[in-house]
Order: C-alpha cells, then sequence, then structure tokens
C-alpha cells in the first residue's frame, strides 16, 4: 500500500496537473479544493489517513495559513509542504513556523517535488518514531499515539481502552513479534497509572532456581549467593503495572504463588518472615493456547481464570498489511539516524516487496529486515536488492546469491545480489486465456504507449511508429483511441 497524498489548491488546473506528477511516482493522491474541504477530509476518522499533505497557501474561503493554525490547534500531526506562486521569505519563514515542512514554488519541477515529498516523508516518519520511544519510556504513550490503518488494530485499541479505565486483569494473546508489550504500555499510558513504573518480566527466561528471588525478591543471606538484598518485579513495581510476558512458560510453583500474590495483594520475599504489600496492575501475555495448557496439566486452572479476565487478541502483521508501509518507513527513519546514513526513504518497488510478504516473525521480523537493509544500503532510498531474503521466496523476483568460498579462512568478498524484475513496459503476445492477442489490441497498446513516452508529441510518435501523422491519427479513430490519452501525455510534459 503506498502512502497518500493531500493535494489542495483552488486551481483546477494546479490540482490536475500536481495530481498527474505524483502519482507518475508511485504515490496515491486526494483533491480538496479548500481549506475547510481539506480540515474535513483529515478529521474523517472512517477514511483512510493521509499521509501528506501539499497545501496552497493563497486560496479565498480558508488560506494555507488558517489551515496549518487549525492542524496546531487540534495537534493534528502530518507533513505539509506549502507552495505558492509567491515565494518571499516573509512568507516562507512563516509557513515553515506554522507546522509546514517544505516550501515550494510554482510551478514546481517534478525533481524538486519528488525530493520534497521523500524527504517529508521520512522526516516525519523519524520525528514519530523519536515521539513515541520518549513516550514508552516515559510511560505516557497512549492509544492516541499508536497509527494504524488497520479495522482489527482499531478494535484492539478499543479494547485496550475500556481496559484502562479500570485495574482488570488483562491478558493479551497473540503471535511472538506482534507488539503485545506495546499495547501493554498503551494501556498503563491510558489509565490512572500512567507515568508510574512499567516493569517488564519474561517468563521464559526466568531461571527456575531463581524465579521465586526475582519476582518476589529475597532477604540478605536467604540461600546461598544472596549477598544483599533484593526487592523483586512486584515490589519494583508497586503503584503501577507487572507486564508478565509469556506467561504459559511460568513454572508451576512460581504459578502458585503468582496466584496468591493476586489474590491477597501481598508478596512473600524469600527468607523474609512478613509479606510485603503491593498495589500492582497485572497484564500478561502469552503465544500459546492457555487452555490446552490447563488440559495437560501445564499451567493452573484457578491462575487461567485469574488472568484471562479480559482477553485482547493481537493480530499477526500478515492480517493488518495496511500497517506494514508505515512501520517500515518508521523502523528505516529510526536505524538510518542510528546507523549515520543518508536514506531518504524506500522504493515503491520495496514497499509492494514488502507488503506482499507473509512476515512469519511478525513486526519484529520487519524491523530486523529493515535495519539489514539499512546497513547494506549504499544509495540514498532502499530499494529491492536490499531485500534479498524477501524477494527470493516472493513470486516474480529471481534473487541469486552466490556461495561463499570454502576453506579455513575463507577470502571475504562482497555480496553480489541480482535481482530480476519484470519490465513493466514489456508487451505480452499472448492474452490471460493462452492464446495470441488480436492484432489491433497489440497495435493499440503500442500507440499507447507511444503517446505517452513521447509525451504526447504526436509527430514524433508518428516518426518513431514509421508512419505519418495522418496515418496515426486515422489508426488512432479505427481503434476508438481518442484525446484522452493525449491530454495527461502533455500534462506530464508540461510539469516535469
Amino acid at each position: 500500500m503506498t502512502s497518500t497524498i493531500l493535494i489542495v489548491d483552488d486551481d483546477p488546473v494546479q490540482r490536475r496537473l500536481l495530481e498527474a506528477t505524483i502519482r507518475r511516482f508511485g504515490y496515491q493522491t486526494e483533491l480538496a479544493e479548500g481549506g475547510e474541504v481539506a480540515i474535513a477530509r483529515l478529521e474523517a476518522s472512517h477514511l483512510p489517513a493521509i499521509d501528506l499533505m501539499i497545501l496552497d497557501l493563497v486560496m479565498p474561503d480558508l488560506d494555507g495559513m488558517g489551515v496549518l493554525s487549525h492542524l496546531r490547534k487540534n495537534r493534528i500531526h502530518m507533513p505539509i509542504i506549502a507552495q505558492t506562486a509567491h515565494g518571499s521569505i516573509d512568507t516562507v519563514v512563516s509557513a515553515m513556523r506554522s507546522g509546514a515542512i517544505d516550501f515550494v514554488v510554482k510551478p514546481v519541477g517534478a525533481e524538486r517535488l519528488q525530493i520534497s515529498i521523500k524527504n517529508a516523508l521520512q522526516f516525519h516518519a523519524l520525528a514519530d518514531e523519536i515521539r513515541m520511544m520518549k513516550l514508552r519510556s516515559s510511560g505516557n504513550m497512549t492509544f492516541r499515539d499508536m497509527v494504524t490503518r488497520s479495522p482489527d488494530m482499531d478494535r484492539v485499541i478499543r479494547l485496550g481502552e475500556r481496559a484502562a479505565r479500570s485495574n482488570i486483569p488483562v491478558l493479551l494473546e497473540g503471535e511472538t513479534g506482534v507488539g503485545k508489550e506495546v499495547i501493554a504500555r498503551a494501556v498503563q499510558g491510558a489509565s490512572d497509572r500512567r507515568g508510574k513504573p512499567f516493569v517488564t518480566v519474561n517468563c521464559a527466561a526466568l531461571p527456575e532456581h531463581l524465579t521465586d528471588s526475582i519476582l518476589f525478591g529475597h532477604e540478605k543471606g536467604s540461600f546461598t549467593g544472596a549477598t544483599e538484598k533484593q526487592i523483586g518485579k512486584f515490589v519494583e513495581a508497586n503503584n503501577g503495572t507487572l507486564f508478565l510476558d509469556e506467561i504459559g512458560q511460568l513454572p508451576m510453583d512460581a504459578q502458585l504463588k503468582l496466584l496468591r500474590a493476586l489474590q491477597e495483594g501481598e508478596v512473600d520475599p524469600v527468607g523474609s518472615k512478613k509479606s510485603v504489600r503491593v498495589d500492582v496492575r497485572i497484564i500478561s501475555a502469552t503465544n500459546q493456547n492457555l487452555i490446552e495448557l490447563v488440559k495437560q496439566g501445564r499451567f493452573r486452572e484457578d491462575l487461567y481464570y485469574r488472568l484471562n479476565v479480559f482477553p485482547i487478541t493481537v493480530p499477526s502483521l500478515r492480517a493488518r498489511k495496511e500497517d506494514i508501509v508505515d512501520l517500515a518507513r518508521r523502523f528505516a527513519a529510526r536505524f538510518a539516524a542510528e546507523e549515520g546514513k543518508r536514506i531518504r526513504g524506500i522504493g515503491s518497488e520495496s514497499l509492494a516487496l514488502l507488503s506482499g510478504y507473509h512476515w512469519p516473525g511478525n513486526i519484529r521480523q520487519l524491523e530486523n529486515v529493515i535495519f539489514r537493509a539499512v546497513v547494506l544500503a549504499e544509495g540514498d532510498e532502499l530499494t529491492i536488492t536490499e531485500f534479498p531474503q524477501i524477494a527470493a521466496q516472493m513470486d516474480g523476483f529471481d534473487v541469486r546469491v552466490p556461495m561463499a568460498p570454502s576453506g579455513p579462512f575463507p577470502r571475504q568478498e562482497r555480496e553480489i545480489i541480482r535481482v530480476e524484475v519484470k519490465d513493466p513496459n514489456a508487451m505480452t503476445v499472448l492474452g490471460s486465456n493462452g492464446e495470441v492477442r488480436l492484432l489491433a489490441d497489440i497495435e493499440a497498446e503500442t500507440i499507447r504507449f507511444a503517446i505517452r513516452h513521447y509525451r504526447g508529441q504526436m509527430s514524433e510518435v508518428a516518426r518513431r511508429l514509421g508512419i505519418g501523422r495522418s496515418t496515426l491519427y486515422r489508426k488512432m479513430s479505427d481503434l476508438g483511441l481518442g484525446n484522452d490519452i493525449i491530454e495527461p501525455a502533455v500534462q506530464s510534459a508540461y510539469i516535469g
């Protein structure tokens, strides 16, 4: 799924010219003839999100500065490229102070516009990722800070917001890597425990002989190696939230003590003679079927019903493909900044490749794939060659990676990746039914392509096809090709 760009301009000719150019870049477009229409579109929550807006500053009803002021007042964050025919310094400064990320002067060239769009999307992705990281670390992230285009995730957010209104135990179910911890942090951030401690425990990584000590704490000298007192995760999370990840991996002995801690609101540190009162909100997560573990005798039934009060199932990434592009851009922006690489964005072919992959490792796998791509990238854009493992598993891509030389000390060679992509301009002779296409259809397709390729210069089209101009028009008439295929080609020539 490609980015959607909203073009706001009161001039219908400029709207159409920008639309033709931006669609040629591979983006989707929407049009608005004025500021009020643009604001209504941005605030329409039932419609797909807008990724970027190109905003004309001079309009009759609500001008561009009024739109920028409204967005800032209502805390609507999105990248905005301002444009006007009057590019004075004062105008540029005012627009940038009001929230515009870039400024272009009409008529803008195609190359300048394309670079501006890529930079704006990348900058916004990085700023959004940094903002999310700060909110997560401070315990103030809420569901409003989570941007999604998936209906399944919208349901998760609605359930999470309801759970946040009370201290009800929440059980997050879903595959590994789907972002269950992010949902847990949002539940806390939207609750009255916002800003309080958020303590994470991976139950699968707990050493069995130290589980009680890690969860509930221990006194100094209570066992061999206990050289100092430890308060434990429950006390550490007092007045806040304790997130128990992979709860199905918790040992049976620890399950009984966890049940008592939930029921009584107190824990017994190892070696201590008295209990410690705690006020902790429990959010647990699992990638297993807990009821099956109960049937197998590997998980306590009473603990299961204590934890499974408010279950929320987090969808896999392949079930929310609408979010892949946004996540990929944010990861690319973050890793490019961390690695000190100048990467403007991800190519449209690469985004199509990532959107079509099934992602068995979910968001965590996508994050690692983008990290590797950023490290390998030599240009300013992530192309298909930076995703060889993904391309190798997708139909339509032929990736060949040479084998490493054998021997005890193989000579390190640079990895060479060849990706064969079907040429979009290649003409097929066979139709979908496997039979040879009609000659008239092939001839019509050839003429259409030539008109687009030579941008509506009909004399050049006729010369390259080896026919006279009058013959060209006669063939167009016979094949039912009208001026509707000439006008877009002329417009693209004007803009470019």
